[in-house]
């Protein structure tokens, strides 16, 4: 192990080497960027280098780098959710141990979507009316979502708070109600704007003569958003799930069917990132 640090002095990043591993610490927070080696490739180094220079990361790395972590957070979640499933009467001491990790691994996704409002209103500001979507469905949809996530996000706080006995909240059980089809709707205005761009995108391509003049990456992005389409139908028959018994069909699902909804959910997830980087190459 190799450590090489600059003084506060000279305010100066902190950057330890640890064999396979580099780390920034900067202003209390700690970067892991080998981690992402797969990922990113040769931007690793270019985002190395930058910081070991003290240069920031840009806006887009950013993105990418919290973009892979949620998703891969999220598959290791419900994959420990699927094996606690399935050993639930095979082996109950493993399948607790898998659930412990789960749940442990979930409370530390929601607590990072505490610092999602801020894009939330960044994005919702700069969408406006929606005056450059295609059409009036996906303008009216597009605001629509956006105005159920303003009311989601202070909803999912308060969930947390509660949940963590941070302050006392009267009813809990109910905002966690509310809560649940504050998600259900989000996801399913989410999946409504996806189908729609997904048939507008196809009602031109049938209107292509020649199949041939269209370019692969065309082609390629209106396959990733089928995937997207199968993703968001997952996410969907899950946030229904977490509703009260007696609402469709909440509550009926199993462990082993969620960890499986959730694992399929991210697998696919983190391919349509790997899928995009490549297309933008």
């Amino acid at each position: 192990m190799v450590a090489l640090v600059w003084g506060s002095r000279t305010r100066k990043p902190t950057a330890v080497w640890t064999l396979p591993y580099f780390f920034l610490i900067r202003n209390g927070l700690c970067v892991s960027l080998s981690a992402y080696q797969s990922q990113f490739g040769g931007d690793r180094v270019k985002i190395m280098l930058n910081t070991i220079a003290g240069k920031p990361l840009s806006r887009c790395q950013i993105k990418r780098i919290i973009r892979y972590e949620r998703k891969v957070m999220k598959a290791l979640c419900y994959s420990a959710k699927l094996v606690a499933g399935y050993h639930a009467k095979r082996n109950p001491d493993l399948a607790k141990r898998y659930a412990t990790a789960s749940s442990r691994i979930s409370g530390a996704r929601a607590t990072l979507r505490l610092i999602d409002d801020i894009p939330m209103i960044q994005y919702a500001l700069e969408y406006g009316l929606g005056e450059n979507e295609p059409d009036r469905v996906m303008q009216v949809l597009g605001v629509t979502a956006n105005i159920v996530d303003f009311l989601y996000y202070p909803i999912e706080k308060v969930c947390w708070l509660a949940e963590h006995k941070i302050v006392d909240v009267k009813n809990a059980d109910n905002w966690d109600n509310v809560n649940s089809i504050f998600w259900v709707l989000s996801v399913y205005l989410n999946l409504m704007r996806t189908m729609r761009n997904f048939s507008l995108n196809q009602e031109k391509l049938n209107r292509t003569n020649n199949i041939n003049e269209l370019d692969v990456k065309t082609l390629t992005k209106h396959r990733l958003e089928m995937v997207s389409i199968v993703r968001i139908s997952l996410d969907f028959v899950h946030a229904v799930s977490t509703l009260p018994k007696g609402y469709l069909w909440g509550g009926k699902l199993s462990t082993l069917q969620v960890g499986a909804i959730g694992t399929l959910s991210a697998g696919l997830g983190i391919y349509q990132i790997f899928a995009k980087r490549r297309l933008n190459k």
